[in-house]
């Protein structure tokens, strides 16, 4: 009965959303959304490690990879889930944030879940170089070595694998770090500070991603 309690708390009104995206985005990504809400309801009975996988799988074949001047006509956009579905495409904080938002439906517990700003060394035709990145960690315990689910890399590794990546900082919807460590100092002021972060989080619950 408990595990039936919380996943009905986590539970999105897919019928809502359905309408706001097919209103904003036409009918052609519903077919999305479907196989999305139906993803996520088989990951529920999952192991946490299971729903990794299953999500990180799922966003990462099925979303394609754009930059957010070509989806948006902006240079920086974080979207909300409805409109990386609604556009069926998306930049790393787009992978990163639906990703988030899906396990949280999937119920695994804020606590374990943390964004976390990069920069990703990448190699082109000049050599080596780095670029801002986003990510999603996930924390078995607190004090665990986090586990990476990447747009870049499809496979989950341990972060101390992703010698790619420098972290920079890392944030949830409670709070912010100084980096990624699950003993990392909280960032002053909290994540207030991260504007854009604030934004998507009250389009997000406006659409009902609450």
């Amino acid at each position: 009965m408990l595990t039936l309690a919380i996943s009905a708390v986590w539970a999105y009104d897919f019928d809502r959303l359905q309408q706001q995206l097919s209103a904003r985005f036409g009918p052609a990504r519903v077919p999305l959304l479907h196989d999305w809400q139906e993803m996520l309801a088989r990951s529920k009975s999952l192991t946490e490690n299971d729903k990794l996988k299953k999500v990180n799988d799922f966003i990462n074949r099925r979303i394609a990879f754009d930059d957010d001047i070509w989806i948006w006509s902006q240079s920086e956009y974080w979207a909300t889930p409805l409109e990386t579905i609604g556009q069926g495409r998306g930049d790393c904080e787009d992978f990163a944030i639906i990703k988030y938002y899906s396990l949280r439906d999937a119920g695994v517990p804020l606590a374990k879940l943390r964004l976390v700003y990069v920069k990703a060394r990448l190699s082109g035709p000049a050599g080596p170089y780095l670029q801002a990145h986003m990510v999603l960690a996930y924390y078995a315990t607190p004090n665990a070595e986090p586990l990476v689910l990447d747009n870049f890399v499809p496979v989950i590794k341990p972060a101390s694998q992703r010698g790619d990546l420098q972290p920079i900082f890392s944030f949830n919807s409670e709070a912010i770090w100084n980096g990624v460590a699950g003993n990392a100092a909280q960032g002053y002021g909290g994540t207030v500070q991260l504007s854009r972060w604030q934004d998507l989080l009250q389009r997000a619950r406006n659409e009902g991603f609450d």
